[in-house]
C-alpha cells in the first residue's frame, strides 16, 4: 500500500481559505506516495488523530514563521505571521519527532523546523545580511536563480550525489543560527544554509528552495520526492 503523506495547508489571509498549489501533491504522487492536505488548527487531540494516519508529512511554504517563536520582535520587513500556520506546523513537527516519523519541510517549512527546535531566522535577507544573491527571483518558478554548494559527508550529499545544485529561491527569510541538534547540509554562495537535517532521526530533513517545482525536469529534485516517500513506506 503506497504511504499517506500529511501535508501542511496553505492558508489566503485575504480570502480567509486553505487551499493548495498542485505541484506538491503532484510531486508526492509522481514520487509513489498519496498526498492529503491536513487540517488547519483545531484542537491538538483533533491534530493528533489526523496526523496518527499519516506515514510522513510535508511542510509546504507559506506566511513568515512569526518571531516570537525565535525570541524576537517583528522587523518591519517581517511579513505578517498566521497563528495557526505556526501552531500547526509546529504539532506536525512535534509529532515527527517523537515519532520518528520522516518530515520534509519545505522553504517557510525550513524555517518552522529550525525555529521550532530552537534556532534562529534572518527576518529579512537583503535588508539583515546584503547579500547579493537572488533569494526572491521573479517568474517562472522552475528555472534556477542560483546554486548551492553541498556539504561533502552530508546525508543530502549522500542522496545526491553532487557537491553542487542550481535551485529555484523564493524567500525573503532564512536560517540564522541552526538549532541545537541541527546539521545544515547546504549553503548558498553567501552562507546562507539552504538544507539542514536533524540529527537523530532517520529522515526530518528542510530545503529552503521549492524542489516541487522542478521536479519533473530535475532527478535531484525528484529524488528528495522519492526519499520522502521511501522512507514513509518503510516507517509503516
Amino acid at each position: 500500500m503506497k504511504p499517506l503523506i500529511g501535508i501542511a495547508p496553505l492558508f489566503d489571509d485575504e480570502k480567509k481559505n486553505i487551499w493548495m498549489l498542485p505541484d506538491y501533491m503532484n510531486a508526492i504522487r509522481h514520487a509513489g506516495g498519496v498526498p492529503v492536505i491536513l487540517p488547519l488548527g483545531g484542537s491538538p487531540e483533533d491534530m493528533c488523530a489526523a496526523v496518527s494516519v499519516c506515514s510522513g508529512f510535508l511542510l509546504t511554504g507559506g506566511q513568515d514563521v512569526d518571531p516570537k517563536i525565535y525570541g524576537e520582535k517583528p522587523l518591519p520587513q517581517c511579513g505578517t505571521p498566521n497563528e495557526n500556520r505556526d501552531q500547526t506546523d509546529y504539532l506536525i513537527l512535534c509529532y515527527a519527532m517523537e515519532h520518528n516519523v520522516p518530515l520534509l519541510g519545505i522553504c517557510r517549512g525550513i524555517q518552522l523546523i529550525n525555529a521550532g527546535l530552537g534556532g534562529t531566522l534572518w527576518q529579512d535577507l537583503l535588508s539583515q545580511t546584503g547579500t547579493k544573491i537572488m533569494h526572491r527571483q521573479p517568474p517562472p518558478r522552475d528555472v534556477p536563480a542560483h546554486d548551492v554548494e553541498i556539504v561533502p559527508g552530508s546525508p543530502l550529499h549522500e542522496l545526491l550525489k553532487t557537491e553542487k545544485l542550481a535551485v529555484n529561491s523564493f524567500h525573503h527569510q532564512g536560517v540564522k543560527t541552526a538549532a541545537p541538534g541541527v546539521t545544515v547540509m547546504a549553503v548558498a554562495e553567501d552562507g546562507l544554509a539552504e538544507a539542514i537535517a536533524v540529527n537523530g532521526k532517520d529522515f526530518i530533513w528542510g530545503v529552503q528552495w521549492h524542489p516541487e517545482h522542478m521536479f519533473f525536469r530535475d532527478g535531484c529534485e525528484m529524488a528528495l520526492f522519492r526519499e520522502l516517500v521511501r522512507r514513509s513506506a518503510a516507517a509503516k
